[in-house]
């Protein structure tokens, strides 16, 4: 006898759901197994790094216009201002396969054993002459190291109020691609962490680097639970047409904006987000690449400018009593690590982040 039309769409219907809530529990498993949460002692600063993070081998990595020497610098520069301890900063661990596995697919992970694929997702052709050992670890270690300090991040920002992972904010990666020198869906990997982990419900992406953020874009084109403020220029790389289409607010800069015109279009853009969802995490991807000069960014604002823009974000978190991560992203001159220790320097002046630990004043 031949299934009525109905009850075929409802019996597909349910093994789909099914699927899905599998999906789910296998999501959930590994998130409740993973080793990256780790107790912070209150003597430390929320402030996340490894020298791990930063990347060189052969000075092959000169070859990408990314400074992957910034996070170093960003904390000497603090530890040299006297606003940091080294002894006080918070060392992450590396994210396994199967913390991975709770955001990228398999098939992903796999396409990451050929040097070709990494050298294509880091821009770096002679990667791909290297044997995948190599590549492992002198490039994807460092990147899975700082996956572990953006998902840390967002545990530490529930108990401090904020955290900034000096790395991390690989905002072009989803689920199943890299590119544009992100191996790792971080910004993803950290949300789906905070909603099992942190009893979270909704969350919001502030990001302002200024290539718009396709991979967390296509990772939540369909979750109502994450909202996306993406400012971004769109006249650069991705030009990835289809994730705009999941951007809940876009705000587009084009080349030449300058930093008055950059932060009224800030201030509008926080208004209206403020308005319109009511996050319990904020994700804050703060790239410097909208710096003038940086050679993909195209914009013009001041490093004064990007203190104030990061300021106004924090102020806005706090305002709200939301706790919020900072991610540094993307920043193609030797002056972004000077930019960025200068900002964090101006927070902890504002009060906006406090610099002190149980044993005082650093």
């Amino acid at each position: 006898m031949e299934t009525p039309r109905g009850e075929s769409s409802k019996t597909a219907a349910a093994t789909v759901a099914s699927k899905n809530d599998d999906v789910e529990a296998i999501r959930r498993n590994r998130v409740l197994s993973s080793k990256l949460y780790l107790d912070v002692l209150p003597s430390k600063v929320p402030l996340i790094y490894s020298s791990s993070y930063d990347i060189a081998f052969m000075g092959i990595e000169k070859l990408h216009p990314f400074d992957s020497s910034k996070w170093g610098r960003i904390c000497r520069f603090l530890i040299a201002e006297g606003f940091l301890n080294k002894k006080c900063i918070v060392e992450p661990l590396e994210a396994r396969k199967d913390d991975l596995l709770v955001v990228h697919l398999e098939s992903y992970l796999n396409s990451l054993k050929s040097s070709l694929n990494v050298s294509m997702i880091i821009e770096v052709p002679p990667v791909a002459l290297l044997p995948n050992c190599l590549v492992e670890k002198h490039v994807l270690s460092p990147f899975r190291k700082q996956v572990g300090g953006t998902i840390l991040a967002a545990k530490l920002a529930k108990e401090r109020g904020w955290a900034i992972n000096v790395g991390g904010g690989f905002h072009h990666c989803s689920a199943a691609k890299g590119g544009g020198f992100c191996a790792y869906a971080d910004i993803s990997l950290c949300i789906h962490f905070a909603f099992i982990r942190l009893n979270i419900s909704r969350a919001m992406i502030i990001d302002l680097d200024a290539h718009q953020g396709n991979g967390h874009e296509k990772d939540f084109s369909s979750d109502r639970r994450v909202y996306i403020l993406d400012m971004y220029n769109p006249d650069i790389y991705p030009f990835d047409y289809e994730a705009r289409r999941y951007i809940n607010q876009k705000v587009e800069v084009a080349s030449g904006t300058a930093t008055n015109e950059y932060l009224a279009k800030l201030d509008q853009a926080l208004e209206v987000a403020a308005g319109t969802f009511d996050p319990e995490l904020i994700v804050y991807n703060a790239g410097t690449d909208i710096l003038d000069g940086d050679p993909l960014g195209r914009l013009k604002i001041s490093p004064d400018g990007i203190s104030t823009r990061d300021e106004k974000v924090f102020r806005f978190a706090r305002e709200r009593n939301i706790p919020l991560v900072m991610l540094t992203s993307g920043g193609y001159m030797k002056s972004s690590a000077r930019v960025i220790a200068d900002s964090i320097i101006n927070l902890s002046n504002k009060s906006l982040i406090n610099m002190e630990s149980t044993t005082g004043k650093i």
